[in-house]
């Protein structure tokens, strides 16, 4: 009897401790993560607490995309710096997409490969471990992504361990989402932001070059792109060419002209509509995949810059992954787009109306002139002209200069002989 007493206080001390223990590992989450508004920070701080709990050699945490049946890699204890944004599951595939379909853990002890739900992601190393814990993170009783914990030698995970990230998953949701609503919030802000900006940029009277850069350097940093930039139309030729980027990269500025109708920028433009590309490394459509490769380049948004149904040319933004492109993300390119349309319009024919004042001026400064030598010189006016020509040839210099040197040479003549 006193054995059976003994085994039974064993128990239950054993079991005290296991609640102790699980209530401080749930106050160190609450405290690490409570108030912080940093998507990345609170999603390393949970991975560093599920790691610590579980002795777990790997932690990788999927959260819900803009699709609510899509779970995207968003975070993982060993840097996966390619992979993050990239690996994306449907609910239901694989062990991950079965959890958050179902809202239910899963424990493997060993060869979690072998489980009929699992799903192989050859560049991912974690996925040769043994061992498997998969719970789900919820928040206001919705899944909202999974935690996965896995260990490389086979691990038996106790009850008590897998109640406990079970507990955790619940408790870190709202803070996840709250983290996320935080960032949607700056982003809006941002793009709120920059269109404003934008319209301070079309109505500052710069030069066009100086308004395309900045329109690409705002854009970049609104819509969070590795590059951006503006291709321009050239009617006569139907071709589209990089006007501006805030790309560094010689390769990407020299990159050669588009048909109309050509890749996905020529076709944006043909079809008047925005395209957007998962891949662009993999599209068959796309023309330069290589150069994609080598600048860093996964996902495309092309947006047409239209005036009146005119084609002005595109705007592009490019991710660093891929990237599922927003109805909202569309939106504020396209009114960025349809901005940078009117400003280049507006700013073309101001530049054109410039150059006419300026040719007139010069085209009055050479009459007066040529009319200055027919009168000193006693030639026809095609002898002057044709003298003023020659010496613009021979000095390399331009027909105005010739001709304020000449007007002035007569001012000086002028005042000599009124002396």
């Amino acid at each position: 009897m006193k054995r059976s007493s003994d085994t039974s206080l064993q128990a239950l001390r054993r079991a005290l401790r296991e609640k102790t223990r699980e209530a401080e590992i749930l106050h160190q989450v609450s405290e690490t993560i409570s108030g912080n508004l940093d998507l990345d920070a609170v999603l390393r701080d949970i991975m560093e607490i599920a790691v610590q709990v579980t002795k777990a050699d790997a932690c990788l945490v999927y959260l819900v995309s803009s699709r609510p049946d899509e779970l995207v890699l968003r975070a993982s204890k060993n840097p996966h710096p390619k992979l993050i944004g990239r690996i994306r599951l449907g609910l239901g595939e694989g062990i991950t997409g079965w959890v958050a379909q179902q809202g239910r853990p899963v424990a493997i002890a060993s060869n979690a490969s072998d489980d009929s739900r699992f799903k192989w992601f050859h560049n991912l190393p974690e996925d040769r471990h043994q061992a498997f814990l998969s719970v789900p993170i919820i928040a206001k009783h919705e899944v909202i992504g999974v935690i996965n914990l896995q260990h490389k030698e086979t691990h038996r995970h106790r009850p008590h361990e897998v109640a406990l990230m079970a507990t955790m998953g619940r408790q870190v949701g709202g803070a996840i989402e709250t983290a996320r609503l935080h960032a949607e919030i700056t982003k809006k802000a941002r793009q709120v932001e920059t269109l404003s900006q934008v319209s301070a940029t079309i109505t500052s009277g710069r030069l066009l070059e100086e308004i395309l850069h900045l329109l690409v350097t705002m854009t970049a940093e609104m819509m969070g792109s590795a590059t951006c930039s503006i291709m321009l139309l050239d009617p006569e030729r139907d071709e589209l060419r990089i006007a501006a980027t805030q790309s560094l990269s010689e390769m990407y500025r020299s990159k050669p002209n588009l048909k109309v109708g050509q890749s996905i920028s020529g076709r944006a433009l043909k079809e008047r509509r925005p395209i957007a590309v998962l891949d662009v490394t993999k599209d068959p459509e796309y023309m330069y995949p290589d150069l994609a490769r080598k600048e860093g380049l996964c996902s495309l948004l092309s947006v047409p810059m239209l005036v009146k149904d005119k084609p002005i040319g595109v705007i592009n933004s490019y991710t660093a992954h891929e990237h599922s492109f927003t109805s909202e993300e569309r939106k504020v390119l396209q009114a960025v787009a349809s901005q940078a349309a009117i400003a280049i319009v507006n700013t073309s024919l101001m530049e054109k109306s410039f150059e006419m004042q300026e040719a007139l001026a010069v085209r009055k400064t050479v009459e007066r002139a040529k009319g200055l030598l027919m009168r000193t010189r006693q030639i026809s006016e095609e002898e002057a002209f044709r003298l003023m020509q020659r010496q613009s040839m021979d000095t390399r210099r331009s027909m105005r200069e010739i001709a304020d040197a000449i007007l002035l040479a007569g001012e000086l003549d002028k005042r000599v002989a009124g002396k």
